[in-house]
């Protein structure tokens, strides 16, 4: 990796009112202006806000991690490059004020490569490679020496930083049992990223399946949540304890009480737990091992989801960011209020997420993230003392705004009943009447799916001329207990009715024309778009699907998936179905068995290294529906898994997704 560049920059500073290409837009934007890799990206503050750092695409194409003095920002420190054709930036996280640390993908190893660790001074010197993820990879002495290279094997992960200015960070150790292919369990240790000295982070044994691990403000490890036999187990310990006590255990997805998020600064327990058949955010109490009577915080609507905002130097909860049906920020702190008002003042009409440093009251200067549905995330430092903001660049700079359609939030009533939330992008440039639609299934299926915020695909859509119609079926999750267990073993029935009920409500609504829609989604949404064509052929006319599921049985059955034997024996039977007695409902809900009823023009893609769903699923699907069907193509992409890692294969395949629904869907006879 090359080091120590300087450069100075012209940066853009149009943020009086974010307004940087928001003329009308005079030309159709390129595939590449959507999908590209970011152009600014994983940007933060040192601890101090002294600094900020962040991945840039430099002249030429090339990703540079590079630092800035928040006092002169125009001043452009590369401290690290990467060959674009071979690795990308995966996570960058201060260390301290002086040091930074980053994750790295090797773009070409696939599933033989984990991630890679480094680890860099911010004025580019002591560089130290920690972590390397080939698998391959086996460290070797040196010849004439007792003395093993210190670099960490591909079993060990960056797990989080500390908060104690010391040049530690966290890791995990992976452990793998003789069956999965992910890992069965980990163990924390402190990682020091200039010895590479390595310790354990706590002492004494562990509980069983120990898998997601949450620090305090000391970053000691403290709550363990474990998975056994369907069960979901929260242990906790005291910070000079050598064991584990268990606070909470029930069937994952019945009967647990609560979902451990996170401790403030000092030693108080945030937990997610239903209240109204909503997820609220409580208080939990480890001396007495019992959550608070009312919630801190509730989002009406919504389940909650956010993440805090701590002052490490006080060890004080300061803050709270929150998504409802768009991102939001509650403040605990006078200050940070006021600085929040007066940011939103001077960008209107966007939300304007503030990131503090680690000592969050004292820091001069505040990090600014801005975006609007039509607009791709800007950044900007925000001085506190003079209210100056300095631009640091867009995502995506060469979009205008006027070439993404505006996106509503709506909620539509269900064939029986059920009230389904939905995001609908409208085309970038107004039309008369019924345009051609897309409904856009998200993944998962049991997580939330979208927000108002900017979204690169519905965008990209939109800037083509289509309606695109966002569901949140039954089944996903941000909407309650309810919505959630609704989908339940629905895997092409009611979550499946849902996509075609919200279609035909967007007709109702003037907005889609009913010969012109069609279905797309990666993943569960590959297989709801297969379903979709098979299930209502006269209301979906073609579908675009990848990395998606063909057929229910083959998920339990395969031997590349990466399915582990928890997931298959317990969480995969209560929400999709058990493939030995509900084997006629997996008949009817794959497509793989219904292939020679799917008669639409169909787009798929796979990736050839997909470990979650095997490219089985593909090749089987497409083989069974070319026999009668000559309007099937399958893309393989060979070094891509489940989602597309390169640049290359996003904007290859993002164009002919783009010739795919001219030719069969807005142009359709």
């Amino acid at each position: 990796m090359r080091r120590n560049h300087l450069l100075r920059l012209s940066l853009p500073l149009c943020l009086a009112a974010l307004s940087c290409g928001t003329r009308a837009a005079d030309e159709l934007p390129a595939v590449a202006s959507f999908f590209q890799t970011p152009q600014i990206s994983h940007v933060s503050l040192s601890p101090g806000g002294g600094h900020v750092a962040m991945t840039i695409i430099l002249p030429g194409g090339t990703p540079a991690l590079v630092v800035r003095d928040t006092a002169a920002p125009t001043d452009v420190k590369v401290v690290s490059q990467l060959d674009p054709e071979m690795a990308a930036f995966h996570d960058v996280h201060w260390i301290n004020d002086k040091r930074i640390g980053y994750t790295v993908k090797n773009l070409h190893m696939g599933a033989r490569t984990n991630l890679d660790e480094f680890a860099v001074d911010r004025d580019g010197g002591a560089g130290k490679h920690l972590i390397n993820g080939n698998w391959g990879f086996k460290p070797e002495k040196a010849i004439g020496t007792l003395i093993a290279p210190r670099m960490l094997t591909a079993d060990y992960a960056f797990h989080s930083v500390t908060y104690d200015g010391s040049d530690d960070i966290m890791v995990e150790k992976y452990t793998w049992n003789n069956t999965d292919l992910a890992p069965a369990s980990s163990r924390l240790y402190r990682l020091n990223t200039r010895t590479a000295s390595l310790s354990s982070a706590f002492e004494g044994p562990q509980p069983e399946s120990s898998k997601e691990w949450i620090t305090d403000g000391n970053a000691v490890p403290r709550i363990v949540l474990s998975e056994v036999k369907g069960r979901c187990i929260t242990s906790y310990r005291q910070p000079e304890d050598t064991s584990w006590q268990q606070i909470d255990s029930g069937e994952c997805f019945k009967s647990k009480r609560f979902t451990p998020l996170f401790f403030d600064g000092a030693d108080t327990l945030f937990v997610q737990a239903v209240h109204k058949d909503l997820a609220a955010l409580f208080r939990y109490d480890l001396k007495t091992r019992k959550l608070a009577a009312e919630p801190i915080m509730e989002t009406p609507g919504f389940d909650f989801s956010g993440a805090p905002v701590i002052d490490y130097a006080s060890k004080r909860l300061v803050g709270i960011h929150f998504t409802t049906d768009a991102g939001g920020t509650v403040w605990l702190n006078a200050a940070l209020k006021a600085d929040q008002a007066k940011i939103d003042a001077a960008l209107p009409g966007f939300i304007n997420t503030v990131q503090c440093a680690r000592q969050c009251l004292a820091s001069p200067v505040l990090l600014v993230s801005s975006t609007s549905d039509r607009q791709p995330t800007q950044y900007a430092l925000y001085t506190r003392a003079s209210g100056q903001l300095v631009g640091l660049g867009s995502i995506h700079p060469a979009l205008k705004a006027a070439q993404s359609g505006a996106r509503g939030f709506y909620r539509y009533t269900a064939r029986d009943g059920r009230v389904i939330p939905a995001y609908v992008t409208m085309p970038a440039l107004k039309a008369a009447g019924p345009q051609p639609a897309v409904v856009l299934v998200h993944g998962g299926p049991g997580v939330r799916g979208a927000s108002w915020e900017w979204d690169e695909q519905a965008a990209f859509l939109s800037s083509r001329g289509y309606v695109v119609i966002q569901p949140e079926f039954r089944g996903g999750a941000g909407f309650g207990a309810a919505h959630f267990e609704a989908g339940w073993k629905q895997w092409g029935g009611a979550m499946q009715d849902d996509l075609a009920d919200a279609a035909r409500w967007a007709v109702k609504q003037g907005w889609a024309d009913p010969k012109r829609i069609g279905i797309m989604g990666a993943s569960y949404g590959g297989y709801a778009t297969l379903m979709g064509l098979i299930k209502d052929p006269q209301l979906f006319r073609a579908g675009v699907e990848w990395s998606g599921v063909s057929d229910l049985k083959l998920m339990f059955t395969s031997f590349e998936s990466d399915a582990s034997e928890e997931n298959l024996g317990y969480n995969m039977r209560t929400l999709i179905g058990d493939p030995d007695t509900d084997a006629e409902l997996f008949r009817k809900n794959s497509p793989l068995l219904r292939a020679a009823e799917l008669k639409q023009p169909l787009l798929m893609a796979h990736g050839g290294d997909d470990r979650r769903v095997p490219v089985d699923h593909a090749n089987r699907f497409a083989s069974a529906v070319r026999g009668h069907n000559d309007q099937v193509t399958l893309l393989i992409y060979d070094n891509e898994g489940h989602g597309w890692r390169t640049e290359q294969t996003r904007v290859d395949f993002w164009g002919r997704v783009d010739a795919f629904l001219d030719k069969n869907l807005k142009h359709a006879q």
